[in-house]
């Protein structure tokens, strides 16, 4: 991340940010659901654009979304997806497609540069490059309570909460966090009805949700469908 976008980025941490940190597995260092990595950063996205009121939703023979408002993206992170959709509307799948490949190590870079992960870099054998990433705050371990504040003990999460376990959810990952999230039939079904936009309360609070919600919907839709490598 260039020192520009560091100095641009948002004074709170974006959903995507926050939807990486908790995909982060502190016991072996590594990202939980590589192989759809894409679609889930894509997707949190589109939310952070939704949530800032930069995109609306046309609804249709498929969900297509928009560019709103003018002037740039409130953060250079989003800038991308928001350049693209300012030129047309698009699907879903394809604003997912097209940005989502590019946004690993950008938003990596991001959560780095806060303070909420450590990377070390070394070399095995004096001569193989190596990284190392590690938690350097408890930030991950807030974002944890609230996931399991919602499937485990049943209480209504806020709009952000939701999207971060539906799309954790769609990632398929959800079982990977046993340890701190029990899985088990209650934890499926509740994180399946948030998959499906059952956000309560949350879901009516504002025409802004309302967009995130169902951005979140179809991201989780073309998500599902990719095979799970």
């Amino acid at each position: 991340m260039t020192e520009h976008m560091h100095e641009l980025m948002s004074d709170e941490p974006l959903l995507v940010e926050d939807t990486l940190l908790l995909l982060f597995q502190p016991d072996s260092g590594t990202i939980a659901g590589e192989n759809i990595l894409f679609y889930v950063l894509g997707g949190a996205v589109l939310a952070d654009l939704a949530l800032a009121g930069r995109v609306e939703v046309e609804r249709g023979l498929s969900t297509r979304v928009r560019a709103a408002g003018a002037g740039e993206a409130p953060d250079p992170l989003l800038q991308p997806a928001l350049s693209s959709l300012s030129e047309k509307a698009q699907d879903i799948q394809t604003v997912l497609a097209g940005s989502g490949p590019l946004l690993r190590g950008p938003v990596l870079d991001r959560v780095v540069a806060r303070g909420d992960l450590q990377r070390t870099e070394g070399k095995v054998l004096r001569f193989f490059p190596t990284t190392k990433i590690t938690l350097a705050s408890d930030r991950r371990a807030s974002l944890i309570r609230n996931v399991r504040a919602a499937l485990v003990d049943g209480e209504e999460p806020s709009a952000r909460t939701a999207a971060s376990i539906a799309l954790l959810s769609a990632s398929g990952t959800l079982p990977q966090f046993h340890a701190e999230i029990p899985w088990g039939t209650d934890v499926y079904t509740r994180a399946k009805a948030l998959e499906s936009g059952d956000w309560g309360a949350a879901a009516a609070s504002s025409a802004v949700v309302r967009t995130m919600n169902a951005v979140i919907m179809n991201t989780v839709i073309a998500a599902t469908v990719l095979p799970r490598l």
